[in-house]
């Protein structure tokens, strides 16, 4: 793989342990044209947990995702996947979307009425008179990060295509080096194993024509070691 494991933050000796992981989620951002499928990708700043390593848009779900209201709904099958609690499950691909828009300047909206909002972002988009357009968020995989870290992530993958979004190319500068790469170009970025494993999956998909499949991934680690299972 092309980073592993040891490029994350390692454990503080002052802090519990295990540390209890933070429920994170990321869009994976596609689109197809001439040149076939490629994935948007930025690099991610010397402080950040994933420091100098290129990601997804994506990060920590907060507790204002769970009270805007999207444009349309989350596939029940999905939903079921994430959690038996549906309001955990839509924050999840709430937070998604928000960090998308935060970071790349792409919305995943339709026309609607978000409601009460929790922070500027959702403030942001409420007056564009949008909301998430969840029924467009297509599900990838669930991941945590390895417990002898100082910062783990249970973390929930969603994919869409760019088409379906609106706005343009920015963001915050949270990512930098922003660009649409083939999926195989992508592998040779340096990026964390999680990352990597994702984007394996997504050639996988595409392979398979983007069928819905039959079993989707976990990613994790037991006693220091990778660990992969498909349910």
């Amino acid at each position: 793989m092309t980073a592993h494991s040891d490029s994350l933050p390692n454990k503080n000796p002052n802090a519990a342990y295990p540390a209890k992981p933070k429920d994170s989620s990321s869009l994976i951002i596609l689109k197809k044209d001439e040149l076939g499928v490629q994935v948007l990708m930025g690099k991610r700043g010397r402080k950040a947990v994933f420091s100098n390593a290129f990601v997804f848009a994506g990060g920590k779900v907060d507790p204002g995702d769970s009270l805007p209201k999207p444009a349309s709904e989350l596939n029940p099958d999905i939903a079921r996947r994430i959690s038996s609690d549906a309001l955990k499950a839509k924050s999840f691909a709430m937070a998604a979307v928000r960090e998308a828009y935060e970071e790349t300047g792409f919305l995943l909206g339709a026309p609607g009425d978000l409601g009460d909002t929790g922070n500027e972002s959702w403030d942001e988009i409420r007056s564009m008179n949008l909301a998430p357009n969840l029924e467009k968020m297509h599900y990838v995989g669930h991941a945590i990060t390895p417990a002898s870290k100082a910062v783990r992530f249970n973390a929930r993958f969603f994919y869409t295509w760019v088409h379906e979004m609106s706005g343009k190319l920015g963001g915050s500068g949270e990512l930098s080096d922003l660009a649409f790469l083939s999926l195989r170009d992508a592998l040779s970025l340096p990026m964390v194993d999680v990352t990597e494993f994702m984007l394996e999956e997504m050639i996988r998909r595409e392979q398979n024509d983007f069928a819905t499949p039959m079993t989707y991934p976990f990613f994790g680690y037991r006693k220091g070691r990778q660990y992969q299972r498909y349910t």
